[in-house]
């Protein structure tokens, strides 16, 4: 370029500097970079919404690590949850920022993809498969076949249990077991060595001098594996003074209940969107039920006044053995124990089978990834949400409190690893629109069962008001 040339764009460059300076001293607000000043920024940029504050550190975080491998820009935009998929919907069609990428709930996914604002996602042949996220995973993000989101993280319901008074009621049971069986101390020394892992032996259970420690495997042994099961525990079970309940729950709330049900009762298939695969009244179903119906007679609980706030502060009392918990417990219990307020050890397994015929199926829900499909930018978009679900899993728990749905995540924590478990065998939220009315009328079916209520009638009409809402004529 001659000189003569340079002048001219050297003058337009000034002024554009100098009404950046006038616009920053008069105090207005300067817009983004990219519309003041275009000629010195030309980084790809994308936004990627959400709605639920706490992850605001660890998206930033990824934000930033991803533009500068990409040498482009992630704005991060933190939004209400309040009608959150219509603002989104109201930014791409009449918004000055298309947003690219968003977290959504699966369940939300047909909405979102009838009206435009997820796409099928781009590269799915190297993330999106059984070997990084579990089926369940894949199921949630999956709609008429197509893969329209990435699996972030989920929440599902497990079983809970105090692990110090376990482990003290079965070392009782091993030693009158010894006593009963004539064993002489000779014959005890036999058993795992106490001394391993526990030098001070001040936890360990004695017969006569000899310590009695527990082995994850006799632990194990002793954690109910059905309902029947637990009846028959809680009707042996010799319980510490300040025990109140051998197990208690929120039975008024479908997440806690619905495990119950969860292997018989299908609504869309497993990917939740086929309306001909719905099949609520059955007799498994029926079966299911009662066995939640009789555990009343035996665990009363109040439904109108336990919370699953209420049963989660009594288990950190120490008034509850076993509870049913969703996976945002594992943060509360960590940090009761590391401020003192929770004085024991817990456990996390797979919930009770219903019976030794009938099997259980948690619900659960999954946070995902979408990409708009407004978006001008669908390749740096899924790049981003590949990064972040596929990538950044090492520290999402640790900073959020949010369970990767990634299975590679979270493998040195044998808790989250039990929930992972219960995650893969869990069945996920339908995506079909005509039944988001079905967990309300399904927590009002489990609260009337629970007061005894007549099972086939209300099944039968749960049913019916399902089948009329898919199928309208």
């Amino acid at each position: 370029m001659s000189i003569k040339k340079r002048l001219p764009a050297v003058l337009v460059v000034l002024c554009m500097l100098a009404g950046v300076f006038y616009v920053g001293k008069s105090g207005m607000t300067i817009e983004a970079e990219e519309d003041l000043y275009p000629i010195f920024n030309q980084k790809e940029t994308i936004y990627f919404w959400y709605s639920d504050e706490s992850l605001t550190d660890f998206i930033n975080s990824a934000a930033v690590s991803f533009g500068e491998s990409r040498d482009v820009r992630v704005i991060p935009v933190l939004t209400s949850d309040s009608e959150y998929l219509e603002a989104i919907n109201e930014a791409s069609l009449h918004g000055e920022h298309i947003p690219d990428a968003y977290i959504i709930s699966n369940d939300s996914l047909e909405k979102a993809y009838l009206a435009g604002l997820a796409s099928k996602i781009q590269g799915s042949d190297k993330l999106c498969t059984t070997e990084h996220f579990p089926q369940t995973a894949l199921s949630a993000v999956t709609y008429k076949d197509k893969l329209v989101a990435y699996p972030f993280y989920y929440q599902t319901s497990a079983f809970l249990y105090n692990k110090t008074y376990l482990e003290a009621w079965t070392a009782e049971q091993l030693a009158a077991q010894a006593e009963g069986s004539g064993e002489d101390a000779e014959e005890l020394e036999d058993m795992p060595d106490a001394d391993e892992g526990n030098e001070s032996g001040e936890d360990d259970e004695f017969i006569g001098e000899i310590p009695l420690e527990v082995t994850p495997e006799q632990l194990a042994a002793g954690i109910p594996a059905n309902m029947d099961e637990l009846l028959a525990f809680a009707d042996n079970y010799e319980a510490p003074e300040n025990v109140e309940a051998v197990l208690k729950w929120a039975v008024s709330d479908i997440f806690y209940n619905y495990y119950f049900v969860g292997n018989y009762m299908i609504v869309g298939g497993e990917s939740g969107d086929d309306d001909n695969n719905i099949n609520i009244y059955n007799d498994e179903t029926k079966k299911c039920l009662e066995v939640y119906q009789n555990l009343n007679q035996f665990f009363y609980i109040e439904s109108d006044t336990v919370t699953p706030e209420s049963v989660i502060q009594d288990f950190l009392d120490g008034k509850i053995v076993f509870t049913v918990a969703t996976t945002d417990v594992l943060k509360k219990l960590e940090e009761a124990q590391a401020d003192g307020t929770f004085p024991y050890e817990y456990g996390i397994c797979m919930i009770p089978q219903p019976s030794t015929e009938l099997k259980g199926r948690s619900l659960s829900v999954t946070s995902c990834v979408a990409v708009n499909g407004y978006s001008e930018h669908k390749e740096l978009a899924n790049a981003f949400a590949a990064y972040l679900t596929g990538s950044c899993y090492e520290t999402l728990y640790e900073r959020t409190g949010k369970t990767s749905a990634n299975l590679a995540a979270n493998q040195d924590n044998e808790n989250l690893m039990a929930f992972m478990d219960e995650y893969k065998n869990s069945s996920s939220l339908p995506k079909m629109m005509e039944t988001s009315n079905f967990w309300i009328q399904l927590e009002i079916l489990f609260s009337r069962v629970w007061e005894g209520g007549d099972i086939d009638s209300l099944l039968f009409g749960l049913s019916n008001q399902i089948m009329s809402q898919i199928h309208v004529e």
